[in-house]
């Protein structure tokens, strides 16, 4: 049995009046997700324990059947891994984002999805700023900061507070004075810096900070293979699931052109699952646009988003299963809901179909949020899914 997750990335929403009450999800043309869950059966996950923030860290965590409560230590950690970043026991590793900040406000947590060689010549230029201090250039915005035991405070993702007083969000608690002077001792080298002079140039944001958010140390978890006795790929663009790949002793798949937007490498990701399955019985497929355009409030963006995700990447990996003579099963999700309302993740259970051989299907005819409701399987934790798709 050949198993594979298709995971769009935050698709799951609220009803929006502007779509006529409609999610994005309902208001997607989506022929091969509504088939799929025509094809299979459906419910709603859990994929946010409660007790924790809603992000793709725990969610993905949930869906891959790790319980974050035992797992769990913060989301820098992990994208440490996928950089090929080792934790020592004293480490504390940070998430550190490119933003722009403008008259006090969160006005972009990702700088314009600033490109990763301008990213790379910014860290460059802050590295003497942090002597003793470990900072690491990831892709786009995305970036890694590694300080020694006793950096202790609360953070809060830049994500969360877009279009919101960053004054009020500023790390708080033991140590917070630390990460505040770091921060802020960035913010005239970068503003001064020909990067964001051309950007501005070029009526691009600039990246004119930076924020420390995510930190934790080195979790230790079983492998995908201990808990489950099989073997297995990661693909996705992102850092964040790279590093939980590695952590679960999956195959981490990099493909060239893969962005985390709109933009990225549909058909070498496809490609990639598609070959990976010749060899390995799980692939695990992450699609980041949706979600970008969730924290971003782009509706239109949103939704075509969703239409690429299914024309290119449901679609033809779907197809290609029912030619492969194999025994196949397919699990549809997103990780979590990214409304447009607030800009962020929310911890409502999110759709998912579970389609492929032996499986009855239900009534469930098409992909979303409310038909999802009417499905076979009701309500589970996402932690299950994996056995689920196993029967």
């Amino acid at each position: 049995m050949k198993l594979i997750v298709l995971l769009g990335d935050g698709m799951a929403d609220l009803p929006l009046e502007v779509l006529g009450g409609r999610t994005p999800l309902q208001a997607a043309e989506k022929p091969n997700m509504d088939r799929l869950a025509r094809q299979g059966r459906s419910g709603l996950a859990r994929t946010v324990p409660e007790g924790f923030a809603p992000g793709s860290d725990v969610a993905n965590l949930s869906v891959l059947g790790y319980d974050p409560a035992e797992c769990y230590t913060g989301r820098a950690p992990l994208e440490a891994a996928a950089m090929n970043v080792h934790l020592g026991p004293d480490d504390i590793a940070f998430r550190c984002n490119f933003v722009t900040i403008d008259n006090g406000l969160m006005k972009d947590y990702s700088a314009g999805h600033i490109s990763t060689e301008e990213g790379q010549e910014l860290i460059e230029a802050l590295a003497p700023l942090m002597p003793g201090q470990r900072l690491y250039p990831g892709v786009s915005y995305r970036n890694l900061l590694v300080l020694q035991a006793g950096a202790r405070a609360e953070c809060t993702p830049p994500h969360d507070i877009s279009g919101q007083p960053v004054e009020e969000h500023l790390p708080r608690g033991q140590d917070s004075e630390l990460l505040v002077a770091l921060m802020e001792a960035a913010r005239p080298v970068l503003e001064r810096h020909q990067v964001n002079r051309r950007r501005i140039a070029a009526g691009k944001r600039p990246a004119n900070a930076i924020w420390l958010w995510g930190q934790g140390p080195a979790p230790a978890m079983p492998s995908f293979a201990e808990k489950y006795g099989l073997s297995g790929a990661m693909i996705s663009a992102v850092d964040l699931l790279k590093g939980i790949g590695r952590y679960a002793g999956l195959k981490v798949i990099d493909v060239p052109g893969a962005t985390g937007n709109i933009d990225t490498n549909y058909q070498g990701k496809v490609d990639a699952a598609l070959e990976a399955l010749k060899s390995r019985d799980f692939v695990y497929l992450h699609i980041e646009a949706p979600d970008e355009a969730g924290h971003e409030g782009e509706i239109d963006l949103k939704v075509r988003a969703i239409e690429l995700f299914d024309e290119k990447v449901v679609g033809p990996v779907l197809q290609a299963l029912e030619k492969s003579g194999e025994d196949w099963r397919v699990l549809l999700m997103p990780d979590h809901a990214t409304p447009i309302s607030i800009k962020t993740h929310s911890s409502d259970p999110v759709p998912f179909t579970i389609a492929g051989s032996g499986i009855e299907p239900d009534e469930v005819e098409r992909f979303d949020e409310l038909a999802a409701q009417r499905g076979e399987y009701g309500l589970v934790e996402a932690t299950e899914l994996v056995g689920m798709m196993r029967g």
